[in-house]
């Protein structure tokens, strides 16, 4: 059911001149909301499917929860945040989703064995169960924490909600507001009592050779055995070289914070210098806030290898690519509703797919002439729309039956 492949490296000579001439009409730190992007760089999967691909390493998110301190839940949650961008950002090109039409929805599962569910680093107190954890000597590899992975057959996954030796997760994205065009997504583990909830603002601006993409929201985990909710932000993601081979790098610095804990941490995606210096760094502190104290430190690659610093003096290196992925398990595409992304874009995908960029556009323009007329329609009668499964609250979209509302 999968395909993330990307097989056309770089752009082709008569794509080339067809961006020359995009990129002459735009101008510096100009909106590309409502830019027309030719088809052929699209990614043949909708930005609501790419959220999904932050879980990528569901047994990494539940194993937040089996911290036993407050101080081990926040420095999980910073080892999995830091591990969550490599699998959504997979293709050596960088290549942009669909732009998700409103009230788009994407759902999915993931069965995680139980056996996977384990942190990354040993805890040091004495009462270490030995079998629960990896090593901690440097250059242990993250993939060596864990069992090998079991590919989702792509079923949809709807038998049963638990099983004696799994856990389910659930996630559903949908596209909530077009102008500005805003998603939600959400993720729950009910019988760990653990969810997820996070709206995000995509704002997309040209920057000469590159285009910039700001995440502008927030999310939060909500841990309720605990009683904890982490709040995050997320960086900024840069396409750049448009014209040749385009690759995508993360900028900027995003913090998360517990309030009852009083744990927080910042972490900063560098963006490559000009001259030299290395490409996809990424360095992170997690600290103490009375005290001020830092108990863990972090730098690498958010794509490659990451080293890990505790105040107990021990180092532990992951190493993102060597992580297994469990895969997400979709319901077949005669199963999924008329807005479900994978079958909404089914006929802009198979085009891609099969290089026919002409029937692509064309089935692409479609989607997009519907959406406009909806718009008029619903402008003519003074009729709001109203998502499918977000509510709003504050600035924020919230999903409308969260674990941390249900009795």
């Amino acid at each position: 059911m999968e395909d993330n492949e990307e097989e056309d490296l770089g752009v082709l000579d008569d794509q080339r001149s067809v961006i020359l001439h995009l990129l002459s009409q735009l101008k510096l730190g100009m909106d590309l909301t409502r830019v027309v992007l030719p088809t052929f760089i699209l990614e043949k999967r909708s930005l609501l499917e790419m959220y999904a691909n932050f879980m990528a390493h569901p047994d990494l998110f539940l194993a937040i929860g089996t911290g036993t301190t407050p101080e081990e839940r926040m420095v999980r949650f910073v080892e999995y945040y830091l591990t969550s961008f490599h699998e959504g950002r997979k293709g050596a090109v960088a290549k942009k989703p669909y732009n998700p039409v409103l009230g788009e929805s994407f759902r999915c599962t993931w069965d995680v064995p139980r056996e996977r569910v384990r942190p990354l680093r040993t805890n040091t107190s004495a009462t270490t169960n030995s079998n629960s954890s990896c090593s901690t000597t440097t250059n242990t590899p993250g993939a060596g924490c864990t069992a090998n992975a079991t590919s989702g057959s792509g079923d949809g996954g709807r038998t049963g909600d638990q099983t004696a030796d799994r856990l389910r997760l659930r996630f559903v994205a949908e596209q909530v507001s077009h102008h500005p065009p805003v998603s939600g997504f959400y993720c729950e583990c009910k019988e760990r009592r653990m969810c997820v909830n996070a709206h995000v603002w995509t704002k997309s601006k040209f920057m000469g050779m590159s285009i910039g993409v700001s995440m502008v929201g927030e999310g939060a985990l909500h841990l309720l055995e605990h009683e904890e909710v982490y709040v995050f932000t997320l960086p900024s993601a840069y396409a750049r070289s448009i014209l040749t081979v385009p690759w995508v790098e993360l900028g900027g610095k995003v913090s998360i914070a517990c309030a009852k804990s009083g744990y927080s941490a910042t972490v900063t995606f560098h963006t490559k210098p000009f001259y030299g210096g290395k490409v996809h760094r990424v360095t992170a502190e997690v600290k103490h806030n009375s005290t001020g104290t830092i108990v863990c430190k972090a730098q690498g690659e958010w794509n490659g290898t990451l080293e890990f610093t505790y105040s107990s003096g021990e180092t532990k290196v992951i190493d993102t690519c060597k992580l297994p992925v469990i895969r997400k398990k979709i319901r077949p595409m005669d199963k999924q509703g008329p807005y479900e992304s994978r079958r909404l874009w089914q006929h802009v995908t198979s085009a891609l797919k099969s290089g026919n960029m002409e029937v692509a556009t064309e089935h692409k323009h479609q989607l997009e002439e519907r959406q406009r007329s909806e718009e008029r329609q619903r402008a003519a009668t003074n009729t709001p729309w109203k998502p499918k499964h977000f509510v709003k609250e504050g600035d924020g979209w919230v999903y409308h039956n969260p674990l941390w509302k249900a009795h």
